[in-house]
């Protein structure tokens, strides 16, 4: 070789069904078996500069932004996630919609917030020591008075600094790891304050855009995907906000009004 290193791709294969997974045939003497795993696992499971090429491409996917050139197996031009590095793994497995009656904690169920930008997309905060994303919301105390509006806007300025107006209720989803299920709401974001610091959490944030589209990838909501999906797209129609272009995630690092 002439020229130090190698050119290596890596594609999106898209969503296969059962048949396509069926019909995989590993090549005798070279490939002695096909398996699926979460994106998280892939730094055990494979060699290091892999394992960093998988999840660049990954994270390229999600952002939007289109092809992503990549020097050892990291992009060349880092966007957002890339400089985040947000996890992708399990999340709490959902329970269909239409909604069901929801076991509640002492002081009502824990709520979970999908919140509008005027443009469309979705508020996602990750976790700056784990990069683990989440949505707004979280667990009620008393002085919520077991109203789950209460929490998520008390939740949503605690956690995020976000001020959120004409909330709508959408569902619920178990919770494998609690007794509860998490009330679902969606809401217009109007104002965002300075990055605060959590005062349960003592974590600080990352606040980015992403269509909701893009933020189904950050989360494994399984088969209930589609519909939770179409529940957030009519919430988005009753708050009047338009639907998003598809574009690039991006970072909400300041004060923001709309």
């Amino acid at each position: 070789m002439k020229f130090p290193g190698e050119l290596l791709h890596v594609f999106d294969g898209g969503v296969w069904d059962e048949d396509q997974i069926a019909a995989i045939r590993p090549a005798p003497g070279e490939i002695e078996a096909v398996e699926f795993v979460e994106p998280a696992d892939l730094p055990a499971l494979m060699a290091p500069g892999d394992a960093r090429r998988a999840l660049s491409a990954l994270r390229a996917r999600i952002s939007g932004a289109g092809p992503a050139f990549l020097e050892d197996g990291l992009p060349i031009a880092p966007s957002v996630l890339d400089s985040r590095r947000p996890a992708h793994g399990p999340s709490p497995s959902p329970l269909p919609f239409p909604p069901r009656p929801r076991p509640r904690g002492p002081h009502g169920p824990p709520v979970v917030g999908v919140a509008f930008a005027p443009d469309g997309r979705v508020l996602v905060l990750l976790d700056p020591e784990r990069g683990a994303a989440c949505l707004p919301g979280g667990t009620p105390v008393p002085a919520d008075h077991a109203d789950p509006e209460t929490t998520l806007i008390r939740e949503a300025r605690e956690e995020t600094a976000a001020e959120l107006a004409g909330t709508r209720y959408l569902g619920y989803l178990s919770d494998p790891h609690e007794p509860c299920a998490r009330v679902r709401y969606a809401a217009a974001l109007t104002n965002l304050g300075p990055v605060p610091v959590d005062p349960s959490t003592g974590r600080t944030y990352v606040r980015i855009l992403a269509t909701p589209e893009q933020t189904l990838l950050f989360f494994d909501w399984g088969p209930s995907a589609a519909e939770q999906l179409q529940a957030v797209h009519q919430a988005r129609v009753l708050l009047g906000i338009p639907k998003a272009a598809h574009q690039p995630v991006t970072e909400l690092a300041d004060s923001t009004s709309w």
